[in-house]
């Protein structure tokens, strides 16, 4: 192994779709792992499909998580095809699925049941809500998850309606720990010889996630309000407005408090004895914020950041996703990669956010089309290429 490819040599099955389990098989193919993605011969991944934008035939949404991937497309509901599936578990590592609740195909390649049948595989079930529970049934997309775990009521102005997170955090977050479950078993795997069945859902890693804002509820009893861009236990710690935009200023402690007072020409808010410790900022946040507004607006955000800077005090404009990838500070961590796609041409990738030892693993290759790798893949299973075409041409049901 290099320090590029940890993973290489693993061998990961993705049965699943849309964006959670991708996101982890992915971030372990970027890791080296072999993965291969089975998709429905019709249409394969809905995310192929959610656009625009497109690039190719596929949308932008379904390119960015389907990297250093082999695809083949077959039709589960036939026995032939789930043989198929079977033979690529004789020799996976890992499984991943997101199989919805109470359908054949969960029955069928229930995680359980495959540990039990291949007891060295790890096999990863996402869900929207959990494996039990009144709720367990229910179909959830990251945006109904959202709301349902209590995001978008933390989310938005005060005085707004609520508001989904920019990003699809109940995914990724659910991606996020899915990945640690997997890895966990994989070590564990190499103690005890054995592999586990690992489940996470978009619910339960959003719970996770709640920190401060549950333990503070489970103290007081009160639900925590909306705050935009503020941190409720922290001032000044939100975005301010510029002449020209918008600056993000993060106190942490009072001796930085001091330090923007100086920076900002307020002696008589340093001096002030309410403003003097965080907790009374925090008592006091609409006089904080109003007269930090004040001074704020009056100059650009260029102009902020340098006066902030020279006193060590945290702070950032709120850029663009465009002016991020004109940043030379992006540029400069190597975070964009390459790679050719049969169908778009270059194809620009945002790499894994690790290095090892100095070195970033970067995209191999491009995302798959749809079954690219079929006859591939069936020929290293052993079919012969008659039966390989038959069922690679099975009709969806």
């Amino acid at each position: 192994m290099t320090a590029r490819a940890p993973l290489a040599g693993l061998r990961v099955l993705d049965l699943s779709k849309i964006l959670a389990g991708p996101y982890v098989s992915q971030a372990l193919s970027d890791l080296g792992a072999d993965v291969i993605k089975v998709e429905r011969p019709s249409d394969g991944d809905p995310t192929r499909h959610w656009g625009p934008p497109f690039r190719g035939s596929d949308a932008t949404y379904h390119l960015a998580v389907n990297r250093n991937k082999r695809s083949i497309a077959l039709d589960l509901s036939g026995e032939a095809a789930r043989e198929v599936v079977h033979r690529l578990l004789q020799r996976a590592d890992v499984v991943i699925d997101n199989f919805r609740p109470g359908s054949q195909l969960a029955r069928v390649f229930h995680g359980p049941d495959l540990v039990a049948r291949y007891p060295r595989l790890v096999a990863l079930h996402i869900s929207a809500y959990g494996e039990t529970g009144p709720m367990r049934n229910e179909p959830g997309y990251d945006m109904v998850v959202q709301a349902a775990a209590g995001l978008m009521s933390l989310t938005g102005e005060p005085d707004g309606p609520p508001v989904k997170a920019g990003f699809a955090f109940g995914d990724l977050g659910a991606a996020m720990w899915g990945l640690s479950g997997v890895l966990a078993a994989l070590v564990d795997r190499e103690r005890t010889g054995h592999g586990a069945s690992v489940c996470t859902s978009l619910y339960e890693s959003q719970l996770a996630f709640h920190g401060g804002f549950a333990t503070g509820y489970f103290a007081t009893a009160e639900n925590p309000p909306r705050l935009g861009s503020g941190h409720p236990s922290l001032v000044p710690y939100q975005a301010f407005p510029t002449s020209d935009g918008h600056l993000v200023i993060a106190v942490g402690n009072d001796v930085q408090w001091q330090s923007l007072c100086a920076a900002l020409a307020l002696p008589e808010l340093a001096a002030d004895s309410r403003f003097s410790v965080n907790s009374g900022r925090v008592e006091h946040r609409r006089e904080v914020t109003g007269e930090l507004s004040r001074v704020l607006r009056c100059r650009p955000t260029g102009h902020w950041l340098g006066v902030l800077r020279a006193r060590a005090v945290p702070a950032a404009p709120v850029r663009t996703i465009a002016e991020v990838y004109r940043c030379p500070h992006t540029a400069a961590l190597g975070m964009v990669g390459i790679v050719e796609h049969p169908e778009a041409g270059a194809l620009e990738q945002i790499a894994i956010p690790l290095t090892f030892d100095g070195e970033r693993p970067m995209p191999r290759t491009a995302p798959p089309t749809l079954g690219q790798h079929g006859p591939e893949i069936l020929a290293q299973l052993g079919y012969d290429p008659e039966t390989a075409a038959e069922l690679l041409s099975a009709p969806t049901e």
